[in-house]
């Protein structure tokens, strides 16, 4: 299994990030919902989801590899929400 995050990452409809991503050579699109970048850093105030994510992007991304690994994406999306940050 091939993982490639390529980015860039943008603001999604709902407020979270996207991150495009190749998966065996698919394109693979990792969302970060809104409440998973407000709850990556505890002390953090979110205000702009896009920085907050550039600012925790090694952290979140790997926490994405690790589902993608684990088999969870499908139809070429991984969601990654905020139970998910204790993956890391």
């Amino acid at each position: 299994m091939k993982i490639e995050f390529v980015g860039p990452a943008y603001i999604a409809d709902d407020g979270g990030v996207s991150y495009p991503a190749l998966l065996d050579g698919q394109k693979l699109a990792c969302h970060f919902s809104y409440e998973a970048l407000d709850d990556v850093e505890s002390d953090g105030i979110l205000g702009d989801a896009l920085e907050h994510f550039k600012n925790h992007q090694l952290k979140l991304l790997s926490i994405a590899e690790q589902k993608i690994l684990a088999g969870h994406a499908h139809d070429g999306l991984i969601q990654i929400f905020s139970s998910d940050l204790a993956l890391s």
